[in-house]
């Protein structure tokens, strides 16, 4: 089989198409979580705790001389990236235990049974008329 038709037959499986558009959806989630940490969880909290932007806080190891630029532990953007993955997981969890709850609903109202076959109602009628003659 040739290079070209194995990487057709792999990249056009379902759960690779699949996966492609899950990342695909998943970076764009991304960018809408980090707008909305940086843009309207971190200025409340900033404000709370003294008008401290996290993404500017650091610590200076080695101050910049002449053209050298200074060396700077950025612990700050630690912090928001902290934040970040910590909506991010919340978010998720939320809307996998949304989905679940979904699924159960589901599960939880099974399907009336299907009625016996035709033979079988029959088969019972004749097993019970040979019950009432004994």
């Amino acid at each position: 089989m040739g290079f070209m038709k194995e990487f057709k037959e792999f990249a056009m499986r379902g759960n690779v198409v699949d996966m492609a558009v899950g990342i695909i959806i998943g970076g764009a989630f991304g960018k809408i979580v980090s707008s909305f940490v940086g843009d309207v969880i971190m200025p409340p909290l900033g404000l709370l705790i003294g008008g401290v932007d996290f993404t500017n806080l650091s610590i200076t190891l080695k101050p910049a001389v002449d053209k050298a630029a200074a060396v700077t532990l950025n612990y700050g953007k630690f912090i928001q990236t902290i934040f970040d993955f910590t909506i991010i997981a919340l978010a998720i969890f939320v809307a996998i235990k949304a989905m679940n709850a979904l699924k159960k609903k589901e599960e939880a109202a099974p399907a009336a049974p299907a009625p016996p076959p035709q033979q079988e109602v029959l088969l019972g009628e004749i097993r019970d008329l040979l019950k009432a003659r004994r």
